[in-house]
Order: structure tokens, then C-alpha cells, then sequence
């Protein structure tokens, strides 16, 4: 029982406010939680001397304050009642204030009161969860920690009913190399295990935990469940059991797979603890590779080197297998029940490795050159047929045939022939440095052994050629024509040579004739580029001046060099508009803009005439030919109609008198029947088409609109049109290439026989060849000038 702690405080009020002595007797309460009953029941009575008549009054909770309800006092007897039930859980103490009041309801006294709630057993542990799941590992050494689990009790901790303790009612399922146990701290319990875990046995563990309080009438309990999931590890060693495959394979092939291999582990299958791992013992050439297959755990040889039978015809190999994770040993020796067990432990263990011989097939090999890539030196233009190199191959087969051809693959200028029996290179073509094929001057070769062997195979060798420079060219004007004024004193000339230092620049330059050095020299006459100067004597025109270029060696040629001296204007004149000028521009764009503005006024005064459409049609024939359908008739001329605006007056291109058209007047009603119909409704269709009948029907209209003088009547100016339109109609129709057939035949004398000849006639005889080398011996001036141009390399012989 809680007993009642009081804090009382005595107000009196009086008219003196005097501070007086009163004494209480009041006991101590407490209220049972969830007490039965029956209600309202009295819990005591608070006792007070009188000395005359006092009102006894409680406030707060319990009676106006939550829980409402609870508590009721006697104001006159003091006893205390309670009417219903408090839960200690929601309510640990109940806090009233006491007040005495005299007849006249003054406050007399006041006091402060709690009232203590009894807890009883009435809450049960709870654990935080119903269910627990855990992973450990099988290798996990015993005495060390599997899981947790906690619990709380809503009852007083500091009594029996909210104090509990955890305990293990069961374990499924019950094995031997097993015993969990638990251990507590407050609240929280921690679950050990004794013995070592076997994957191959148990998969998961199932443990009924129970939480019991230590109540003194009555111990409620709950509980909970644990999972303890295995993790397998790797206690079973892996060992290959055989293999499949050929366990062989043919020279130079790689990327190739050889066998697999069968490997037997009994732990969990595609756990790290199941996948093997291969190591090759016996591969010092690194010709092989092995990897494990992730889905069937087996072990893939491939051949990552080409192997050379000739060298080694098997190779034996040693495989290893062992897991990615370590490996581990637990067995239960011995069980205690007051401390840990005696287990067995061992440290890892190697399989026994597999053994396995590979052997390597013969095939066709190809040649092999003793030295795939040569590199000779030697001078360009060097004689045709000259060995340059003699490619060597052998073949190692032994057991195929080892004869073999050359045959050349790549030569871009076909300067090389290759020799198919004893692969001698020997020079086919005129070798010259300066081809634009060449890369540092070099020239690349590749030869082909082919063996006779079925099937066959090729060998390559690579012959590369470096071409020394020789003196081959001369030096040549970079251009040789050019422009000077009359008042230029100097120009530059420049010239190039393709070959190397030392037979190209810098160059001698030379005048070749005295008439040329009257008006020219050439300032130095030592250089890639020199001054051409003009002397005083020269004035404009063009001149072809002759110039001999040699090289350091002295080789060299002679040019022409074509110059034109022109006069030139080297005053640059600066024209400034003033003032007066900019006014006349303005003053004559202002009056042209008023003679625009009078010429559009009249024009819309003029009266407009109609313009007779003639249709010509815009046919253009071809004269310079002949066949058939070029004998066609001239065609009449199309005459076209001509309408003064002015006067009014029409023409068909000759002179008419009386044929003025006058404005006001309109031709009579006959006249108009006639101009407004199309003379082809008085011809047939044949000859005048639908499309000619519109035409003339367009025409006459367009005659009748613009001919109103009552004194037109001359209908043959008609006639003449519609032959005229006639005409070219026809004209348009006549199909291109047909012969008209409207000449006559034309008769000529007869020759007679072609093979009688006149013996009369003298023979004319015609040599084939007449011409005689010897003139070129003596050319003139001109000539040579004419050859300089296009060739100047021959004119001058190689001199030194």
C-alpha cells in the first residue's frame, strides 16, 4: 500500500486577519485499481475539530477534473466515497485541493491532497515483436552472439507485477550438434548457441521464446518466435570427378576450347561455398586459359597461344580446384551444461590436382621468311634488271609438302619483277626518286611464298627500298612568263629543282645571248631567286629573254622567259564631290521626276489600240544539214499585220491607199457578218482545222472591233490574210523528214564501169616515208624558242 502524502496549508480570513491554530486529523488513502466493488463505497472520512459549524468541500481530479466522477466527499460529515473504477497504468496518483468554509461559505481553510492508485498484476509482458528472423553464417564459432529480443511490462517496475524474465520453451527442430541458451540484461535477451551448425543438416532453427513477470498472485506471460536462417559456407571441398571433350588441338589455332571439367562439391548449389575455382599447374608458356561456368560449375580449357607442332606435339597440364571462400571444419567432440562445448576444428585442405595430356595436331604451315621485312639502299635509275635482293623461306612441315613459289603482292609502280622459283627481286621499270609514291623515299615491296601443299598456305615478306638521290633533273623558272611597268626597275624570278642537296640549289643564272644583255642582267646570278633588271633601253612591249639555269653540279638548262613591259598609271587620284556638284546631282533627279509625272499624266489621255495577235509561230530551222525532208518549199511569207496608233492605219508590209480607219463610224451589217464569222465555215475540215477555225474566228473579231469605217470594203485584204494563215498552219502540220516528192528526177551521163581506168592518166606515186632526221640538225631562232617552251629539259645536253 501507497501511503497519502499531505501538504496542508491553513488559510484563515477574519476582519483581523489573524493567523489562527486549527488541527486536522486526516488518514492516509489509497485507491485499488480495478477494485470490483460494489460502488459507490467509502474510502474513509476526513475528521476536523469544531468549534462551531464548518462546510467541508474537495476540488480537482476525481471530481471536476479528469477522471470525472471518481470521488465525492460529505460536506458536513467529511466522509469520502469513490464510485468507480481508476486504471494505475492511466492514473498514478490522484491531486485534490481540501477547503473549509464557514456557515457563511467563507474560505476558512485550504488544503492540498493526493490520493495514491494501488497498482495490481493486470498487464502481461509484451515482447516489441511477435516474430524475430535472423541470418548466421555456418561457420560462426560457438559463444557467439545469434540475435536479440526485448520486451516491456506496463505495470509498477518497482514491484514483482513489471519486473519479468526471458527463458527458451522450445527449439525445432532438436539436433545434437546444437543448444541454444539466453541471456539477460533488463528488458533485452541475447540468444547464444553451444555446438557448430551443419547447412547439410538444419536450414533454420525455430525457438519459442517466453517472457514471464514475477506478479505475487498471479505471473502473467507472453511470447515470441525466432527464425534463425543458416547461411551455408564452405565445410564440403570441391574435386573434379572427369572431363569431356577432345583434349586436342591443331597448331596455330587459339581461342579454341579443349575440354571441360567435372567438379562434385556438396555444398549449397550457386552459393560462393559451391563455385570452384580452377588453377593450371604446368603451363609455362601461358598457352592456356581456364574458367568456370557459372551454371554447371564446370571447368572451360581454351587455348589462348597458337602452339607449333613442329616444337612440342602434347602438353601436360595439372588442374586445381578449390571454392572462392575459405574452408572450415566443426565437429561436436564433447557437450557440457555449464559452459561451452568441445568441438573439433582443421585447417584447409588441397585437393588432389587432375592430370591431363593435350595434344597438338600437324597441319599445313605456310612458309616462313627467314627475314619478314629486309631493307636495301641503292640509286635511283639504276639499270633495268638489275637483283636487287633474293628473298629466303623455309617451311617446317615434315609431314606435308614443303615446295613452294614466289609471287609478288604489292608494287605500286610495277618497277619490280619477282623471280616465282628463287625469289630474286630484280628491277623492272626506271626507278625514280622523285615519284609522288614514294614516302621518304622509300619504296614498299611485298613478296607472297605460296607452298604446294593442299590446303595452301602463304607466307609474307616485306622488302622496303630506299632510293638514293642522283643529279636527274634541272632546275626549271617556278613560271616563266611576267609583267614589269615601264618605270619598274626590277622583277623577281624564281626557280626549282626536285632533286636533293647537293644536285639542286642554289642555282646559276646566266644570260644566254649579248642582245639580251643590251636590256637585261640578272642581279645576283647566284640563288633559288634572283632580280631580273630592266636597263634603260627597253620600253613596252613583250620580250622573250633566254636564261641558262644550272645547279651546283652544273647541270642545268636553257629557258625562255617571257616578259611583257607595259605602261602603267601609278597616280592615284582622290575625288572629292563639293558642294555645286552634289546640288546639280539633286537638281537633275528632281527634273527627271517631273518629266516621269507628265509622261504617265498624257499616257492616260491616249486612247488605247487594239493589237492584232499574229500567232507566228516560233519554229527555228536548222540549215546546215541535209536529209530527207530538207527539201521542203520555202514557205510564203507570213505577213504581219502592222497597227499605227496614230493613224490608225493597217499594213500587211506593202503600201494601201484607202484603207484609213476612222473613229465614229461602223462598218454596215454585212460587212460585220462577214468580219465576225471564220472563212473556214466556207472550206472543209481537212484543210481547215478546229484549231485554225478558232484562230480566224480570234482574227476577224479582233478586225471588226478596230475597223469602223463605213468604207471598208476591200475583202481581198482578207483573202490575203487567210492565205497567209493558211500557210502557216500548213506549215506547222508538215511532218519534220519526209520528202515532199514535188521535184523532178534530174539525169546524168554515165561513167561507165568502175574498174576500167584510163591509161592515159599517170601514176601518182606516194612514199610512206619521206622524212629525213638530218633537218632537225639546223633549226632557226624561232624553233628553238618554240621548243624551249615546251621542253625545256631537252634543249641544253647534261653537262658535267
Amino acid at each position: 500500500m501507497i501511503i497519502l502524502s499531505v501538504t496542508c496549508e491553513v488559510e484563515v480570513s477574519g476582519q483581523s486577519q489573524i493567523r489562527q491554530k486549527r488541527t486536522w486529523i486526516i488518514d492516509s488513502f489509497v485507491i485499488e485499481e480495478e477494485n470490483p466493488g460494489p460502488y459507490p463505497y467509502v474510502l474513509g472520512t476526513i475528521h476536523v475539530e469544531r468549534d462551531k459549524f464548518v462546510w467541508i468541500f474537495l476540488k480537482g481530479m476525481g471530481i471536476e477534473k479528469d477522471p470525472e466522477n471518481v470521488l465525492s466527499i460529505n460536506s458536513r460529515t467529511g466522509e469520502l466515497l469513490v464510485h468507480k473504477k481508476v486504471d494505475y497504468e492511466t492514473y498514478k496518483s490522484l491531486s485534490l485541493t481540501f477547503e473549509e468554509r464557514d456557515e457563511h461559505f467563507t474560505l476558512k481553510t485550504k488544503l492540498g491532497v493526493e490520493i495514491k492508485i494501488l497498482d495490481i498484476n493486470d498487464h502481461a509482458p509484451v515482447f516489441n515483436s511477435s516474430l524475430y528472423e535472423a541470418t548466421i553464417d555456418e561457420s560462426v564459432a560457438q559463444g557467439n552472439l545469434v540475435t536479440t529480443v526485448s520486451a516491456s511490462d506496463l505495470d509498477d517496475p518497482n514491484t514483482p507485477n513489471g519486473n519479468f524474465k526471458f527463458a527458451i520453451v522450445s527449439v525445432t527442430p532438436e539436433t545434437d550438434n546444437v543448444e541454444f541458451y539466453i541471456k539477460q540484461n533488463n528488458n533485452i535477451g541475447s540468444i547464444y548457441f553451444k555446438g557448430c551448425f551443419d547447412y547439410q543438416k538444419v536450414q533454420k532453427y525455430t525457438l519459442l521464446i517466453k517472457a514471464t513477470d514475477n506478479g505475487n498472485k498471479v505471473q502473467l506471460s507472453s511470447t515470441s518466435t525466432v527464425v534463425l536462417n543458416i547461411m551455408d559456407k564452405n565445410n564440403n571441398h570441391p574435386y573434379i570427378t572427369g572431363h569431356t571433350g577432345p583434349a586436342r588441338i591443331k597448331e596455330r589455332e587459339s581461342g579454341v576450347e579443349v575440354l571441360r571439367l567435372q567438379v562434385n562439391d556438396n555444398d549449397s548449389k550457386g552459393s560462393l561455398a559451391w563455385k570452384a575455382k580452377f588453377t593450371l599447374h604446368g603451363d609455362l608458356e601461358n598457352c592456356f586459359k581456364i574458367q568456370t561456368d557459372p551454371n554447371t560449375n564446370e571447368g572451360i580449357l581454351t587455348v589462348v597461344k597458337a602452339m607449333d607442332y613442329e616444337e612440342r606435339s602434347a602438353r601436360n597440364l595439372w588442374i586445381s580446384v578449390e571454392n572462392d571462400i575459405p574452408y572450415f571444419f566443426c565437429r561436436v567432440k564433447k557437450r557440457k551444461s555449464s559452459d561451452l562445448w568441445d568441438v573439433e576444428t582443421r585447417p584447409k585442405e588441397f585437393s588432389v590436382p587432375y592430370n591431363i595430356t593435350i595434344n597438338v595436331e600437324d597441319v599445313n604451315d605456310p612458309p616462313e621468311f627467314v627475314l619478314p621485312f629486309k631493307e636495301i639502299t641503292i640509286m635511283e635509275n639504276i639499270k633495268i634488271g638489275t637483283v636487287l635482293e633474293t628473298m629466303s623461306v623455309t617451311d617446317p612441315d615434315k609431314t606435308f609438302d614443303n615446295t613452294f613459289y614466289f609471287e609478288k603482292k604489292e608494287d605500286k609502280i610495277n618497277w619490280v619483277t619477282v623471280n616465282s622459283e628463287t625469289g630474286q627481286v630484280l628491277v623492272n621499270d626506271v626507278m625514280d626518286r622523285e615519284s609522288a609514291l614514294l614516302k621518304n623515299d622509300t619504296y614498299t615491296v611485298i613478296v607472297y611464298a605460296v607452298n604446294k601443299a593442299d590446303p595452301q598456305q602463304t607466307g609474307t615478306g616485306t622488302l622496303l627500298i630506299h632510293l638514293f638521290d642522283e643529279n636527274d633533273n634541272v632546275p626549271l623558272l617556278v613560271r616563266n612568263t611576267g609583267e614589269m611597268c615601264v618605270s619598274d626597275k626590277t622583277t623577281n624570278i624564281y626557280a626549282a629543282d626536285p632533286d636533293l642537296p647537293p644536285n639542286s640549289a642554289p642555282f646559276y643564272w646566266l644570260l644566254e645571248d649579248d642582245q639580251t644583255e643590251e636590256k637585261w642582267k640578272i642581279e645576283p646570278n647566284f640563288g633559288t631567286n634572283v632580280s631580273l633588271v630592266k636597263k634603260d633601253t627597253v620600253y613596252g612591249g613583250n620580250y622573250v629573254i633566254r636564261i641558262k639555269i644550272s645547279d651546283v653540279q652544273g647541270h642545268g638548262s636553257v629557258q625562255n622567259l617571257f616578259v611583257k613591259v607595259r605602261f602603267c598609271t601609278s597616280d592615284h587620284l582622290t575625288v572629292r564631290l563639293g558642294l555645286s556638284a552634289v546640288r546639280i546631282i539633286i537638281f537633275t533627279l528632281l527634273l527627271l521626276l517631273a518629266t516621269l509625272l507628265m509622261a504617265l499624266q498624257l499616257g492616260k489621255k491616249r486612247k488605247k489600240a487594239m493589237i492584232l495577235h499574229d500567232d507566228v509561230p516560233g519554229n527555228l530551222m536548222i540549215s546546215n544539214i541535209e536529209m530527207p525532208g530538207t527539201d521542203c518549199e520555202v514557205p510564203n511569207h507570213i505577213s504581219r499585220l502592222l497597227l499605227n496608233a496614230r493613224s490608225g492605219k493597217m499594213t500587211n508590209g506593202f503600201s494601201r491607199k484607202n484603207s484609213l480607219l476612222h473613229d465614229g463610224t461602223s462598218a454596215t451589217s454585212t460587212e460585220n457578218e462577214m468580219l465576225g464569222k471564220s472563212p473556214c465555215k466556207f472550206l472543209s475540215d481537212s484543210i481547215c482545222p478546229q484549231s485554225i477555225h478558232v484562230d480566224l474566228i480570234s482574227f476577224y473579231q479582233q478586225v471588226s472591233m478596230s475597223t469602223n469605217s463605213p468604207n471598208y470594203r476591200d475583202y481581198s485584204y482578207i483573202s490575203r490574210v487567210l492565205s497567209n494563215r493558211l500557210d502557216q498552219k500548213l506549215f506547222q502540220l508538215r511532218t519534220s523528214e519526209q520528202e515532199l516528192g514535188d521535184y523532178k528526177p534530174r539525169s546524168y551521163a554515165d561513167e561507165g564501169p568502175e574498174e576500167i581506168h584510163d591509161e592515159n592518166l599517170d601514176t601518182l606515186s606516194v612514199p610512206e616515208n619521206d622524212f629525213n632526221p638530218d633537218i632537225l640538225t639546223n633549226l632557226n631562232v624561232r624553233f628553238s624558242s618554240l621548243a624551249a617552251v615546251c621542253r625545256p629539259d631537252l634543249m641544253s645536253p647534261p653537262q658535267g
